[in-house]
């Protein structure tokens, strides 16, 4: 039986194992996809909000503010994207001035210092982000706001985790949750396991896992976001974060510089009722350019490599739910984690880890260690870094992703510390997220992963399931 069971590996479920490898306990993660990072997480804005958009007293404001201030950190010891490169809310009217001065005593209220948060007119938000349209007449800006790569942070949190002795378990959809005696038993669909203490940190999924257990009931409805992501050529387009006065639907569209250096249009909101429906639409990516036309002069059509969506959890309350159940003993909820839940993933992990530790009355972990190392990216060394490299592996003097130059050396690892298909070595490398997106170099990937994992290039998939490339051979 596991000390704890924790369900989902997103962003949330992803860092709360982390934190609890801190100590002495036996954690167990089960995940339905084939890798973590799969869901919400890998798309996902990759913003690190500052903390002025939370309404004061939420556990949203609360953990958000909390939540940025660890990032600086966190990306030094386990060696992700981050970057603090601030943001503007922009507003297009004079009279949206109020509506800025409310966001900037909010943000105080909230915890952030006044001179992390100044209103500027048009003019002098034009000296700093040129490219922004006459037609924006004022802003809040956010100094300290700050972007992150989310799918590489999560898997970053997935391996420090699991060097630290927290165990992953893939391809296990739950199916059923029950509470025995003193016991949690989870069913999947082929195994059974038991746990002291269950964690919900299933996202889209967590009003189903609460609602197997508990009389109190919540709702997740799927908020669909569609985003237009530019090629990196076209990163001097901006360098802060810049949004669009928010509404009740959210943050609105923003334009944004990726940690990598793509543009990020986007996204749209949407309710539906279908957890899994990620398509896109016409109208929706429509929306999209077109609302960020109104930020930033002369959008590059052609600049654009791929369009996506990606769904947020939105649940009835409209804020995170964050503690123990309050009809079911050792149940910790993790509900309707939205934005700013990237911003606030640290907080409450930290959080959740101190929780059970004090449940279980758990020892620190002696030989815990906070510190993970990146796989080597070719892109990022010195020529004598890179002759050195290619003596202790010669794969690094191969390129397979032209577009973002990623070796077959970086492939190799990324399979070995957990890819299992094409999406899960693009999010560890990069290999396919160029302008020719996997055009070039999918065959040779699926080749590698054939042989990586000892498996037919057949069963080779783009992002596990079904989900395959090569349906039969020509001479078959």
């Amino acid at each position: 039986m596991y000390d704890v069971i924790i369900i989902g590996s997103g962003i949330i479920g992803s860092s709360v194992a982390r934190f609890l490898s801190k100590y002495e306990a036996k954690v167990l993660v089960l995940e339905k996809e084939n890798d973590v990072s799969c869901g919400t997480t890998k798309a996902n804005s990759g913003i690190v909000h500052a903390g002025f958009d939370a309404h004061e007293g939420t556990n949203k404001a609360y953990f958000n503010v909390r939540g940025a201030k660890m990032f600086k950190d966190l990306s030094e010891e386990l060696e992700f994207p981050y970057e603090e490169n601030g943001a503007f809310v922009l507003s297009f009217t004079e009279e949206g001035l109020s509506t800025l001065k409310e966001l900037k005593q909010r943000g105080i209220n909230n915890g952030l210092d006044e001179d992390e948060l100044e209103i500027l007119d048009g003019d002098e938000i034009r000296k700093i982000e040129p490219n922004i349209t006459k037609d924006v007449k004022c802003g809040l800006y956010a100094k300290k706001s700050g972007i992150v790569s989310p799918y590489e942070m999560c898997i970053a949190m997935f391996e420090n985790a699991k060097a630290n002795g927290v165990e992953f378990k893939f391809n296990e959809c739950v199916k059923d949750v029950k509470k025995e005696n003193e016991k949690f038993v989870v069913k999947t669909d082929d195994n059974t396991f038991e746990a002291k203490i269950l964690i919900n940190a299933a996202g889209l999924y967590s009003d189903t896992i609460n609602n197997m257990l508990s009389d109190e009931e919540y709702h997740i409805t799927p908020r669909r976001g569609e985003y237009v992501l530019l090629d990196h050529e076209f990163e001097n387009i901006t360098n802060k974060t810049l949004f669009q006065l928010p509404t009740k639907m959210g943050k609105g569209i923003l334009v944004a510089k990726t940690c990598h250096g793509n543009i990020l249009v986007g996204p749209t909101a949407k309710d539906q009722e279908d957890k899994e429906d990620k398509s896109t639409s016409y109208f929706g990516l429509k929306e999209a350019w077109d609302k960020g036309s109104l930020t930033i002069n002369n959008l590059p059509r052609g600049g654009i490599i791929t369009q996506f969506s990606g769904l947020r959890a939105h649940e009835d309350k409209n804020d995170f739910t964050i503690s123990w159940s309050n009809d079911v003993d050792n149940l910790y909820n993790l509900i309707g984690i939205e934005s700013p839940g990237l911003a606030s993933s640290p907080a409450i992990a930290a959080y959740v880890a101190e929780e059970v530790k004090k449940k279980l009355n758990l020892k620190e972990n002696k030989n815990y260690n906070p510190h993970r190392k990146a796989i080597k990216r070719i892109t990022a060394m010195t020529d004598e870094e890179i002759k050195e490299a290619l003596k202790l592996d010669k794969n690094y003097g191969h390129i397979i992703c032209r577009c973002e130059r990623v070796s077959e050396a970086e492939i190799r690892e990324a399979i070995r510390r957990g890819a299992r298909d094409l999406d899960g070595v693009k999010r560890r490398t990069r290999a396919g997220m160029g302008r020719c997106q996997m055009g070039f170099c999918t065959p040779k990937i699926m080749s590698i992963l054939a042989e990586e994992l000892n498996i037919d290039i057949k069963d080779v998939t783009k992002s596990g399931h079904d989900s395959k490339i090569v349906l039969r051979g020509i001479k078959e």
